[in-house]
């Protein structure tokens, strides 16, 4: 290989994207032990997104935000405090937020696979939790059944976390809505958020922050793949209401445009059929371009490329994808605060 050739190689090759910078923070906002706002959820259980009041949502997302800014280097409020992370599913996200975020409050997180304990199979879910319940201070699971999060809640005296289940991804949502106040402000009441694609457990939680935040959220899905009763329901008794649609041309106008995997984890045996119900619901530029002037496109990821997106999607202006991605951290770690903040090491 010449000289010339190898220079040109070199020429060719893309620059590295550069890390976001690490903001600057004023002194006179930094938190001190004294300062740290009142965990709002102490020694409770994080299931849904139902499970904290409109008022308790204001105060971990403020709290995300303020930890985003960096105003709690200064304090390690989960010093000494240990969290179990529980996976059925495999993971890139929640297993690396969750696990750097008690690092940096102060605590520790230990992680146990599926083949490690055998949820249900190895072990009764009920044992399990009456075990970690004994050495841990917190459980975040990700699973496939919402029963096994209810099941595990019921016999640990200790906080247990929804990290992800075939019913919900309330954690996920924390991090969404926290990316967009970023974009619009705190006070979302109207704001479209139009979800499309597979009406599953990221459409149900989209349903419960709508009730949470008055957000106008609209499902569009094909038919047969609406989002389930009993979240609807929820909505329904809360006054709430929820546009459901088979029709894409409600896309067009929205602030928000969120999608997700037509073929979620366990469903591998529907791919071909989900394919073909899934035609015409693929995120591209096109669609992208018929959003408000100032909407945005979420993907809570991984993304299959050529199925509900394009790489040209989640890397279009519009797109906040990799935003949403960093804000899982800044989202749970307020969480843990909130749930865990008043605790104290028991050792």
């Amino acid at each position: 290989m010449t000289k010339a050739t190898k220079s040109a190689k070199k020429a060719a090759k893309p620059e590295k994207t550069k890390a976001p910078p690490v903001s600057q923070v004023n002194k006179n906002t930094l938190l001190t032990p004294e300062t740290l706002p009142t965990p709002v959820m102490a020694g409770r259980d994080f299931l849904s997104n139902l499970d904290m009041s409109a008022a308790e949502l204001r105060a971990v997302m403020d709290t995300a935000h303020s930890m985003k800014r960096g105003e709690w280097r200064g304090v390690k409020p989960l010093s000494g405090l240990s969290l179990a992370l529980v996976f059925e599913k495999s993971s890139l996200r929640t297993r690396t937020t969750f696990d750097v975020g008690m690092y940096q409050l102060g605590g520790h997180a230990i992680t146990l696979s599926n083949t490690e304990i055998g949820l249900g199979t190895r072990e009764r879910v009920s044992d399990v939790a009456r075990n970690l319940e004994r050495w841990v201070d917190g459980v975040m699971g990700r699973v496939y059944l919402q029963q096994t999060l209810h099941e595990l809640a019921d016999h640990a005296a200790i906080p247990v976390i929804n990290g992800l289940s075939d019913m919900l991804h309330p954690a996920q949502l924390l991090a969404d809505y926290q990316t967009i106040e970023e974009e619009f402000g705190t006070d979302l009441r109207g704001r479209r958020v139009v979800y499309i694609g597979d009406g599953n457990n990221l459409a149900n939680s989209h349903i419960h922050m709508g009730i949470l935040t008055g957000s106008d959220v609209t499902i569009v899905t094909p038919v047969g793949y609406e989002p389930n009763a009993g979240v609807l329901m929820d909505a329904v008794q809360q006054s709430t209401q929820i546009t459901l649609t088979h029709d894409l041309a409600a896309i067009e106008g929205a602030d928000v445009l969120y999608t997700d995997v037509w073929i979620s984890m366990g469903m591998e045996a529907e791919a071909d059929i989900r394919r073909r119900a899934f035609q015409g619901y693929q995120v591209t530029p096109g669609m992208l371009d018929t959003l408000a002037p100032d909407g945005i496109f979420l993907h809570c990821l991984p993304a299959h490329y050529g199925e509900e997106t394009v790489p040209e999607a989640t890397e279009h202006p519009k797109s906040r994808v990799f935003d949403q991605a960093e804000n899982r951290l800044h989202a749970q770690k307020a969480l843990l605060y909130h749930l865990m903040g008043d605790m104290k090491p028991r050792w």
